[in-house]
């Protein structure tokens, strides 16, 4: 037996940082060893990000602190060896790659961190090259990074920290932004980057499905301890598990483990999409996995009446010459709850801003309970129109929870009286009145959303919009969320939300709108709409796994389903209660 070499060690590892009432990593004992794909994963606040940090001694020479134990990178103490010299052999792909990126050309932005180490410009411009293509970006060395799409943008961040020729990558959620081709793009690349260079990879993130697919082996970490290491078929499969410590299983895994559960013999709950459809054809050639057409799957409402939001015939020309919109129409009713997809760069966020005209058409116009919105200033707006961003922090600039959400009600000249009335039962409503004399900053991330969510409800608007609302989010950060759009939408307002992550939206839209190059390329009811796999994927769109394991059942018009527990039900014939 062959004895792996270790590149990396934490032994015993503990660290706070400064002012913390207590230790983000505790006790922490790891080896990552050479050559191999290490996944990390675990919910919100588990210590992953600064489990990274601590690789390339960023934690603690940069933030302080406490640090107890021992971390050692090619047999270099972190804490001896400044950060100048481990980031010679630790390379790190943060979350947004905006961030990272500061050059004007692709090939400046890789030459960048060579030049501050000094590395000769021969051995730059030969480097530079090798990299593009590792990365597949031949052929963009001219280009502003500003011109790439998400994934491009990523690879490129990857391709600047590959030039350092580092013995160890780290990739901190880095996908977590990005269309699912574009992740798809990036999870290819380094387990290229891991195959065909030998490079070890250690990534964190909350993309299950792809962590499945193209790790080795996964460190599962809860509250600063890791709790488990094993192979991705080891610890997804262990669903109940999983569950307990707030982290989303593969949507096969689910699948299955809901058909063991309803007593269907599963010889081993599969991890992987391919292993699930095997699985499956051997459930049915055996007699023991018949379809059986679902029960009750809910009609699409049809909403009838004039539009609440409409929009005519909507183009868009940015100043840089972008043709972001293209002729967009389409209408809204009052308690719709409409889903917006489509890969970077399709226009989403773009027709978003014209509802609130933060930007105007070059040609059509938009409609507000039909009222053109040339017409109506951006306060009038926001009166009818609640928007939520996709990172909070942005909608946050008051001293306390109270100041925030009463911010807007001041200023359009509402009375002290209905302010203070507004303010407590939006903040009563969101669960956060215990919470008005603190600073929002100091709240937890899904509270800090919550905050803002509270200002917008203190305005009683119609129609609330999610930009990207689970961003960043774990699983149950997210639902929480998706929970509350859904709990809004009950009370009877207008439902628009903006993500990529389709798996979650079975349970909550009703109606789906596909955009691509600034254009509506479908408009259709939830159970259409993530069946039409190959209009998806020409916008860089893949439906979640069970829509391939239903299409695997049969006709797809017999068989809409959505979610493992809609597919258990179909396989076992009997109604699947709970969460999977």
């Amino acid at each position: 037996m062959v004895i792996p070499a270790v590149i990396a060690a934490l032994d015993k590892v503990s660290y706070m940082y400064p002012r913390s009432p207590e230790p983000v990593l505790k006790d922490i004992s790891l080896e990552i060893y050479k050559g191999e794909f290490l996944g990390v994963i675990g919910p919100t606040g588990a210590g992953k990000t600064t489990l990274c940090l601590t690789l390339n001694g960023i934690v603690p020479q940069f933030f302080g602190g406490r640090f107890f134990g021992h971390a050692t990178v090619v047999g270099l103490d972190t804490l001896e060896h400044p950060i100048s010299t481990l980031a010679q052999h630790v390379g790190m792909v943060f979350e947004d790659p905006e961030t990272q990126i500061t050059a004007t050309s692709v090939e400046n932005e890789i030459a960048f961190a060579l030049e501050n180490l000094k590395v000769p410009r021969e051995d730059i411009m030969a480097r530079i090259p090798r990299v593009l293509e590792a990365v597949r970006l031949e052929g963009t060395e001219k280009k502003h990074p500003h011109e790439l799409s998400g994934g491009q943008k990523q690879r490129l961040a990857i391709a600047a920290g590959l030039a350092l020729q580092p013995d160890l990558l780290v990739l901190d959620e880095p996908t977590s932004q990005l269309d699912p081709v574009g992740a798809q793009e990036v999870f290819a690349t380094v387990r290229e980057l891991n195959k065909a260079l030998g490079m070890t990879i250690v990534m964190v993130s909350h993309a299950a499905e792809e962590m499945a697919e193209h790790a080795d082996r996964l460190a599962f970490l809860v509250h600063g301890m890791v709790l488990k290491t094993g192979t991705p078929d080891e610890l997804y499969s262990e669903i109940e598990y999983l569950e307990a410590n707030d982290l989303r299983p593969p949507q096969v895994a689910s699948t299955f483990y809901l058909i063991g559960k309803a007593g269907r013999a599963v010889p081993r709950i599969p991890v992987r999409l391919d292993q699930g459809l095997r699985t499956l054809a051997a459930l049915r050639q055996n007699g023991r996995g018949h379809a059986h057409p679902p029960a009750l799957v809910p009609q699409p409402r049809i909403p009838g009446g004039e539009p609440l939001l409409s929009v005519k015939d909507v183009h868009h020309i940015y100043p840089n010459g972008v043709h972001a919109l293209n002729g967009v129409s389409l209408d809204i009713h009052a308690g719709e709850y409409v889903l917006i997809i489509g890969q970077n760069g399709a226009g989403k966020s773009t027709l978003v801003k014209h509802f609130l005209k933060l930007l105007e058409p070059a040609q059509g116009e938009v409609r507000v309970g039909g009222i053109d919105t040339r017409t109506l200033t951006v306060g009038e707006l926001a009166r009818r129109i609640g928007y939520v961003a996709q990172n909070p922090d942005q909608q946050i600039f008051n001293a306390t929870v109270w100041d925030e959400v009463t911010f807007a009600l001041k200023n359009l000249g509402y009375t002290r009286e209905e302010t203070a009335t507004r303010a407590t039962e939006s903040l009563e409503a969101m669960g956060l009145l215990e919470q008005r004399d603190r600073h929002p900053l100091a709240l937890s991330k899904g509270d800090r959303a919550r905050v803002v969510i509270a200002a917008i409800l203190a305005m009683r608007p119609e129609i609330i919009i999610f930009d990207e609302p689970t961003t960043g989010q774990d699983y149950r950060g997210a639902r929480s969320i998706l929970e509350i759009s859904r709990t809004l939408h009950a009370l009877g307002k207008t439902i628009i939300v903006i993500t990529h992550q389709l798996y979650l939206m079975p349970e909550y839209a009703e109606r789906v709108i596909v955009m691509g190059k600034g254009t509506i390329l479908l408009d259709a009811p939830i159970r259409q709409a993530y069946h039409e796999i190959e209009l998806l994927n020409s916008t860089c769109l893949t439906p979640p796994q069970a829509v391939f394991l239903a299409r695997a059942l049969g006709d797809r018009s017999v068989y809409p389903l959505l979610t493992p527990q809609e597919v258990a039900a179909c396989v076992t014939g009997q109604p699947i209660v709970g969460q999977a």
